[in-house]
Formats: C-alpha cells, structure tokens, sequence
C-alpha cells in the first residue's frame, strides 16, 4: 500500500511547506509516540543536523512525544549514522533524525530508526500515518512523557567510530583535510580522525544554520581539492550535512566518488578473506566498478537508488557491503547504516596496510563517463506511461549497445527527474544526455 508521508528516505521537504511544518511535527511526535508506546515503556531519542529550522522541530517533536506519554532524549546535532548507533546502545524505542542530509539549509525532513538501529520498517511507517490523520489527544498529566539531555552522545560515537579500525595501525604518516559541510559531524569527525593518529586539518566545521552543505562537503568536492593541494595533504574527506555520505579528494587534487571507495573497500575486504557475499550497488552505479570487481572474482548486485533498497538487497542476500556513487556507504560488519566517517576509516585503514596512496588504489578502477543532470518539475509523472520519453530512451539505448546504460527515474528526496547516460565516449554521454533532458522537458 502507498504510503502518504514517507518516502523513500523518510518525510522531506521545504520548510514551511506542508508536511514541514512546526504543527504536522507536533502530530508527527505524537503519532510515533503512540506507536512506540503500544510497544511498552521506553524513550525515544531526537537528534538534528546543524540547519536552523532543527531547533523549531525539535521542539514540536519532543512536545508531541510528550503528549503519547513518551520520554525523550535530546542530543543535540549528531551525525544520523551516529543517531542509529545511540539508538541501538541506548536501547531507545526509537531514533528520530532531523535532517534534510546533503540538501541546502531551507529543506529539512525526518528519518528514523528502530530500536536495532535500522530504518523502521513499513509497517510501522504505516502504523504512524494512521495515527497522523487521526485526532490528537493528550495523556493525562501524571502521565505526560519527560525530556532530558543525553549530555555524552558525541563523545560516545566518537568512541564507537575509533573502534571499528584495528588499534595497531598507525595513522601518525597522514595528513588528512576533513570537510565537515558546516554539518552534523562539525564536532565529530575532527576529533575522530586526529585521535587515531593523523594530522588534520579541518573545514566546513563553523556551522550557523544556514551554511549547511553551501558550497562545500560531499555534494561540491571541488573547495576540498583545492584545500588538499594547498595543504599538500596525502588526502581529503568530505562528508554531507548529516554525515551518512563520504566523497575522498587525493593527494593529486582528483575527487574520488562512492563507486571508487566501495570498490576500494570490497577489494580490501576480499584480501583480507571479511569480504562475506556479493557486492551491492544501485542502478545507477558506474559500469566501470562492475568489470572492475568482477576482475577480481566479486560480482555486483544492483538494487533500486536509495540507501534502503541497497539495505534491503544486503540483508536479503547475506552480504555485509553495499552502497551507492553518492557516497552512501554500508559497512554491516561495523554498523547498521550509511556512516561516512566508519567508511572513510576503512579506506584509511587499507592505505595504510598496503602502503599505497589512495590515488594508487583507485586506479585498479576505470571509470566509465557517466552523467547526471536532473530535470526540475512540479507535478508527480509517470515516466513509463509518456510514449514520447519511452522512445527517445530506445534511441539512444540502441546507439550505445552493450557499451553504455540509460536511466531515467523519478528522484525521491526531490522534485527532480534524473536522467542518466553512461558510455565509453564522454563526448556521446554528454550529447545523449542533454538530447535526453531535452526530450522530458518537451513532455513535462
């Protein structure tokens, strides 16, 4: 059954435009509330990303948790890969994310996370938005649920992020810019990446509500390059506003996507005999990684875009890694969801016990051209059912044969059709794609 709140990465969207508004997250917390409290007593964690609108949502929230008769635990800005890690410590009923992740300071949303530190299934999504079109009531005062600060969390995931490298390996040889996108790992991952050993330098940690992912983290890469170059550093890490994506810059200044690190880390994993399973990609992952992990006895299993389907395909499959070119990165051997800095870790970890540089390990990868370009629109369309659209993908499918992919889908975070071409010849790429964009903008 359609669901009417959530998508595919919980509810996002403008603030100030329905369903983001302060009274929908005051229903919101009561209707997750009273879920949670069918299930017995418990608390509810609420952790937020640095944008300005988290401290009028927090607010609803944690009043409308209030209203089920349900205890909270505030904590503050903290990563969402970090959330999911307290969540499941703690033994919280649930995590609650605000968090519009790599989007611009005026969108925000609101993820969560089950009691196993997993995003909640869709039962219980359902189970909430029957309580959200229903009417709202109030335990009785003795009842009212309470509120405390949860004053350790940052340095608890600081503590669990360290843990998941090996303590023997000496990280002292590196010096690693870190850009925090103005973001929820602003007072994190600095501290986690120089308590290992390293030299870091540090960017895009002075958030103030409105510079979240300006100009800056994994999103736009290109200012940590520069920064690397300046700083003559071995490597840059550059991670979204809420910590779940990881984009690496190398010592030469070239950006290094999430296909890259994934291959990277499966490779390292396989030497290492950890590798359990497949390798799970998306759609949309580049056709370079797939014959590159296949080289090497790997192969690759393609989910539907988002960090959920890539979850639901490892799980289904008993595989511990997966994740997608934006930088979602799984690592189910250390933790329950996407997390950057784990992610970045593991890639430290390996540049360390091979003794080369992340350009050289890179380069076992050949990167197919692959472009992106999204088509902004303002209604919901059904791509398979517009003919036009349908055969101008038949064209340019025919003329890159085995050598290339089509995609074009729906975005489920924004109101963006993506349209994605991917060849041998750049020049082909760009041209098919922008034919392509132009032929859904004729449509739509």
């Amino acid at each position: 059954m359609k669901k009417k709140y959530f998508g595919t990465d919980g509810i996002r969207g403008e603030v100030g435009i329905a369903p983001i508004t302060p009274d929908f997250m005051l229903k919101l917390g009561w209707a997750t509330g009273r879920v949670f409290a069918e299930e017995g007593h418990g608390f509810v964690l609420i952790g937020k990303d640095t944008r300005i609108s988290g401290y009028m949502f927090e607010s609803a929230l944690e009043a409308g948790l209030s209203a089920a008769g349900v205890d909270t635990r505030l904590l503050g800005p903290m990563p969402t890969p970090g959330i999911a890690y307290l969540t499941r410590t703690l033994r919280a009923k649930a995590g609650i994310v605000i968090s519009a992740s790599h989007n611009s300071y005026y969108d925000n949303g609101i993820k969560f996370f089950s009691v196993d530190g997993c995003k909640l299934s869709s039962a219980l999504e359902h189970k909430i938005e029957k309580y959200i079109d229903s009417p709202m009531t109030t335990v009785e005062s003795s009842k009212l649920g309470k509120a405390k600060h949860q004053t350790d969390a940052a340095g608890r995931y600081i503590e669990f992020c360290k843990s998941t490298v090996a303590t023997s390996i000496d990280f002292k040889s590196l010096r690693i810019v870190v850009d925090c996108a103005h973001g929820a790992t602003y007072h994190i991952a600095p501290h986690v990446f120089s308590e290992v050993g390293a030299e870091v330098v540090t960017i895009g940690a002075e958030p103030n509500g409105l510079n979240i992912n300006e100009e800056c983290g994994a999103t736009k890469p290109e200012l940590l390059a520069e920064k690397v170059i300046e700083f003559r550093a071995d490597l840059g890490i550059a991670l979204d506003g809420d910590g779940d994506r990881l984009i690496m810059v190398d010592h030469k200044g070239e950006i290094v996507g999430g296909d890259e690190l994934l291959y990277i880390i499966a490779k390292s994993k396989q030497k290492t005999g950890k590798l359990k399973g497949h390798v799970v990609g998306t759609s949309m992952s580049n056709l370079g990684m797939e014959h590159a992990l296949k080289k090497i006895g790997i192969k690759l299993l393609r989910s539907n875009v988002g960090d959920r389907y890539v979850m639901e395909m490892l799980l289904n499959n008993q595989a511990i890694l997966g994740g997608e070119g934006s930088g979602h990165i799984i690592c189910l051997d250390k933790t329950t969801t996407g997390d950057g800095i784990v992610a970045a870790l593991q890639v430290l970890e390996e540049i360390q016990k091979s003794g080369k540089s992340l350009h050289e390990l890179k380069s076992g990868m050949d990167k197919y051209p692959q472009l992106l370009l999204n088509v902004r629109i303002n209604k919901k369309v059904n791509l398979d059912k517009i003919e036009s659209i349908n055969k101008a993908v038949a064209t340019v499918e025919k003329q890159l044969a085995d050598k290339g992919r089509v995609l074009l889908r729906a975005s489920g975070t924004e109101p963006l059709i993506r349209v994605m071409v991917e060849g041998e010849n750049e020049a082909d790429v760009v041209r098919y794609a922008n034919f392509l964009v132009d032929e859904v903008k004729k449509a739509i």
